[in-house]
């Protein structure tokens, strides 16, 4: 198994620490529960919600890069 490391606003974090909660879970399950159920979505699913939050977070994404 292969960990990653991800940044995200601590206004998010705190929403996805709340969310895990309120599930009954740790953030970390939260997270990989998510993931994996996007994954295993069908392909073109996949592939609109990839396009929205590239989108969506593009100015981000290149901020980023810079």
């Amino acid at each position: 198994m292969t960990t990653i490391t991800i940044e995200l606003p601590n206004e998010r974090l705190q929403k996805l620490q709340e969310m895990a909660q309120k599930f009954g879970v740790s953030t970390e399950e939260l997270v990989r529960v998510s993931v994996e159920d996007m994954l295993t979505q069908p392909e073109e699913q996949f592939r609109k919600a990839a396009h929205y939050v590239l989108k969506k977070n593009s100015e981000l994404y290149r901020r980023l890069a810079a």
